[in-house]
């Protein structure tokens, strides 16, 4: 049916309503791929690197993850941060380079190989000790940490992370192995490497080490025993002749007994027993130390029927204790020192905790920890080996050589027995019982495990490092230390080039090669710095952002262990280094070095496992018969503390990362670490051990942390709580840009939240940011080039918005210097939102709309809308990258792209601080009308603004002077 009733004029013609193909509906999950597509084809990341070049170096070092699985949340987070960090360090001016890198040795890709190349098929696991079986298992492992390897890095690259995609870095790339092996070699020649012994988890059944990961707890009855510790005669004052009562479900580990472990948080008394049934163990008349919490229980157990509290027993005196061992009278007769344990509760036990530190983790930690206060007091600090890898006691277990702790089958041997009979021998046994309960199992045979000590490699944190050791404060990518070849001295060749001399900065060019006599070596250790002072001084040269990161990791590292490095398993860098059989000394050669080296680099480290590696790489010079390969690999931590070496410093492999030339060694340039606060204990600090380990220097300038992702409620997420939030999910849903700003928007320092609720918050405010962004676009569709001659007669109200951006431009620069992407957000946002969606833009459309090509107000208006969106949208662009690209290149069609822009150039004429606080009243009282206008409007009584012409009575003489010349009706869109 036709409508022929009359119609009113159409005024939409004579209009210059805003005009543009920039959606509002945004559909980032199909628009985004299409943006990543047209970067690749132009070239982009090249074209950034171009624009850099000249400009100091911000060179963001990636910390690698696990190649191993699709990326999530966490990852995400990481990687939007170090994008954010990087694009607007560019957009500031500085060559900004990112390559980034991946972590692929180490126990979860090689269970991962043996789950489903192996178990999964019924076949038995390879023989390692068959070259060939183990080189094959290797080439499994490499080709699994590959596929991940690509996939990661293309979901990386859906997240709008910008870096060096085409030539990543990964610790399994063959020079990046050979150079892993060359800065354990350093640590040899030093002598900072040594073997010392860990206890490990181990499957008596399987013969091998275990990680957690391989480990499932199961129901399990074990032995508990109350144990006595004599307190000597008069060696405590009023304590003297006292005993301090352990409590364990492992007899077995007390001939490997060295210590007792208490807290300073729990109360502790001292307890004289006065009635007990005749033949007890525990008899009337015997006075223990035990946890107060715990007396009641621990008395019933030993069947003590009355007892009583004689007064308390502080830490203090606790710390100062020395007991006796339980099994003294087998020839156990050392002193058993008390420490103080973070591990230690009063949840059951007796407050007290028996520390073996070749049977715990714990245990051999808080020993470590210990050490150099116990040889100082001449205690003997090596770790008995009490078990074999039978699970057989050793000669290092006096009175019970021979006895086992489990059989090959996984059944209990005759150890426990054996002590229990023992300390009843000694009158040291207060109780036994069974305790069921949760014990480690290895996931294989389903059979109990054992802790057990075996030898390992360390890295001595307190040992002097003699000069010419290490290049103390070695300018950033000057010659390494020459263990690939000969000396420079004798002519050799260092790393395939000629040797020429290092910088008059270093202590000493050249590693000993063997024949160096011990006794120069030890005069030049004299009162040469350890690996923890250098690293203690390096944390305080570095800026840490938090700040309280700097106390946290100088804490761990005051108080650290002797750093383990050797790890028995098969899929990493070998500790490519030969020792003498017998002694167990490496051997230091930098003939053999080189010919180990250039085969990693033409094979990868395979080449250590081929049948005939000792001869190949110990011939001419020695007899391979004399040396012993070291059949461990490397932690993977010693893995990616290397990779500064195999990246930052090698331009043959990395030449957009080449002289690098940092501010402590003159230059502009900076290296920044950015990871989760958990890498304080991770790779910050196994990067900063082996840079001063080798370098004599931190590998970093500034490190910055971030917390963990939680679920809305502040959760940790679980697939069993099915509160997974997958980053993939995200983007499909609703685009990478709605999670970049996210990330933008929260304060990353402490952990985030996330979920569908505070998404949809999000996709809100990206709705506003986007519609806001749309409009000025659509505006400027009627701009022309010539229009901004009317600047000069501009009105205050462009002139407001003009100082507006003056000091927008000063705060996000700070912002984004200071890494505060929170509040580059917060400004933008409510910039964009209140001051000109709000208020700006809803004055000016009028004068936009109606007014005549010829309109000085309007050709001002547009004039600054143009300088308002390129300052608006470069300031975003670090943050909705994709959103921001799409953006530029609809008001730009001929632009390559918004991300090869810098951050505007604010003219200081545009700062006008008086017109500023001018304003600042006008608004006031724009805000109390506007007020009372939508009172109107909601109580429908207008419908537009334009239908009323409100009076404003204003007292305040300051303020009536600010409305004077100023059009009050337009600013407050009424119609007089």
């Amino acid at each position: 049916m036709n409508d022929d009733s009359p119609k009113g004029p159409d005024y939409s013609k004579s209009l210059y309503l805003p005009v543009t193909d920039f959606p509002m509906r945004a559909g980032l999950p199909q628009r985004e791929p299409e943006i990543l597509k047209r970067w690749e084809t132009i070239g982009l990341e090249q074209k950034m690197r171009e624009s850099g070049e000249g400009r100091p170096k911000f060179t963001l070092h990636d910390g690698p993850p696990y190649a191993n699985g699709n990326i999530h949340i966490g990852h995400a987070l990481n990687k939007i941060l170090k994008d954010l960090v990087t694009r607007s360090q560019r957009m500031t001016g500085k060559d900004c380079v990112y390559v980034p890198g991946w972590d692929c040795h180490g126990l979860p890709i090689e269970w991962k190989i043996e789950e489903e190349n192996y178990r999964a098929k019924g076949k038995q696991k390879p023989d390692f000790t068959d070259p060939g079986a183990m080189i094959a298992f290797r080439r499994e492992c490499r080709a699994y940490a590959g596929h991940w390897l690509g996939v990661q890095r293309e979901e990386f690259k859906r997240l709008g992370v910008a870096g060096d995609w085409s030539h990543p870095y990964s610790t399994m790339a063959f020079p990046a192995e050979a150079t892993i092996a060359r800065e354990i070699m350093k640590f040899a020649a030093s002598g900072l490497l040594y073997r010392g012994s860990k206890p490990v988890m181990w499957s008596v059944v399987e013969k091998t080490a275990l990680a957690e990961a391989e480990v499932e707890y199961e129901d399990y009855t074990s032995d508990q025993v109350w144990v006595a510790f004599p307190i000597p005669r008069g060696a405590a004052g009023e304590l003297s002749d006292a005993r301090v009562i352990i409590w364990t479900t492992t007899p077995w580990t007390l001939p490997g007994n060295r210590a007792i472990s208490f807290s300073s948080k729990i109360d502790y008394g001292l307890y004289h027993v006065t009635h007990a049934p005749e033949g007890n163990w525990a008899l009337p008349g015997a006075t223990f130390v035990i946890a107060d919490k715990l007396a009641s229980e621990a008395f019933k157990a030993a069947k003590v029927e009355g007892y009583e509290r004689l007064h308390d027993v502080p830490a203090a005196m606790l710390a100062e204790l020395i007991c006796a061992h339980p099994l003294a009278h087998l020839g156990y007769d050392f002193d058993v020192p008390l420490f103080d344990g973070e591990h230690v509760t009063d949840d059951t036990g007796t407050g007290f905790v028996h520390t073996a530190p070749g049977h715990g983790r714990e245990d051999f930690d808080i020993w470590m920890a210990n050490a150099r206060e116990l040889q100082s007091r001449g205690i003997e600090t090596r770790i008995p080996y009490t078990v074999d890898e039978d699970g057989f006691y050793t000669k290092d277990a006096p009175g019970f050589e021979g006895k086992r702790v489990i059989t090959d089958k996984g059944e209990k041997g005759d150890a426990n027995e054996a002590v229990i009979a023992a300390l009843v021998q000694a009158g040291n046994l207060v109780a036994r019982g069974k305790l069921k309960h949760q014990y480690p199992h290895s996931w294989r045979s389903k059979k109990p495990v054992i802790f057990r000590n075996t030898p390992q490699w360390f890295i001595a944190m307190d040992k002097s490092i003699a000069s010419g050791f290490i290049a103390m404060d070695k300018p950033f990518g000057a010659p390494d230390l020459p263990l690939a070849g000969r000396s420079a001295a004798e002519g050799g060749r260092v790393g395939g080039q000629d040797a020429s001399p290092h910088p008059a900065s270093l202590r000493d060019a050249t590693l000993p090669v063997e024949g160096r006599d011990s006794a120069s070596i030890e005069s030049a250790r004299a009162n040469a710095p350890t690996l923890r002072e250098i690293a203690l001084e390096e944390i305080a040269r570095t800026q840490w952002t938090p700040a309280a990161g700097e106390n946290r990791i100088r804490g761990m590292i005051a108080n650290r262990p002797d750093w383990v490095v050797s790890r028995q398993r098969a899929w990493g860098v070998p500790i490519a280094v030969f020792v003498k059989k017998g002694t167990h000394e490496p051997l230091v050669d930098a003939r053999v070095n080189a010919r180990i080296i250039e085969a990693f680099e033409k094979e990868g480290a395979d080449a250590w496992y081929e049948a005939n590696a000792s001869e190949l790489f110990l011939s001419p010079d020695y007899k391979a018969e004399d040396y012993e390969k070291i059949s461990d690999v490397l932690d993977v931590w010693f893995d990616s503390g290397s990779t500064h070496a195999f990246t930052l410093e090698d331009p043959q492999h990395f030449p957009m990362l080449a002289g690098i030339r940092r501010k402590r060694d003159g230059g502009e340039d900076e290296i920044m670490y950015l990871e989760g606060s958990d890498q304080h204990r991770g790779w910050f600090h196994s990067s900063l051990l082996e840079s001063c380990g080798t370098r004599g220097r931190a590998p970093y300038d500034a490190v910055l942390t971030h917390g963990f992702v939680l679920d809305e409620r502040g959760r940790k997420m679980s697939k069993s709580l099915g509160n997974v939030v997958a980053p993939q999910k995200i983007i499909a849903d609703s685009g990478a840009d709605i999670m970049r700003l996210w990330v933008a928007a929260s304060d990353y320092a402490d952990d985030l939240r996330v979920g569908p609720e505070i998404l949809k918050t999000f996709v809100e405010l990206y709705r506003k940011l986007r519609n806001t962004t749309r409009w000025m676009i659509g505006a400027l569709a009627h701009y022309q080039p010539n229009d901004d001659a009317a600047m000069r007669e501009a009105g205050e109200l462009e002139r407001l918005m003009l100082h507006r951006l003056h000091q927008l431009d000063e705060s996000i620069r700070a912002s984004y210097a200071a890494y505060d992407y929170k509040r580059v957000v917060a400004l933008l946002t409510h910039f964009m939102t209140s001051e000109l969606s709000a208020f700006y833009f809803d004055v000016r459309k009028d004068a936009l709309y109606c007014d005549p090509p010829s309109s000085v107000k309007r050709k001002a208006a547009l004039a600054t809308i143009d300088r308002i969106f390129r300052s608006v949208t470069t300031w975003l662009a670090p943050i909705l990258v994709f959103t921001a690209e799409e953006a530029w290149l609809s008001r730009f069609p001929n632009a390559q792209s918004v991300h090869l822009e810098h951050f505007p150039t604010i003219p200081e004429a545009w700062r006008d601080d008086a017109l500023a606080a001018k304003w600042d009243k006008i608004r006031k009282i724009r805000s109390v009308v506007t007020g009372a206008l939508e009172i109107e409007r909601a109580q429908k009584r207008i419908g537009s603004s334009l239908e009323a012409a409100p009076t404003v009575y204003v007292e305040d003489e300051s303020l009536r002077a600010a409305l004077d010349g100023v059009d009050f009706a337009e600013i407050c869109i009424a119609s007089d």
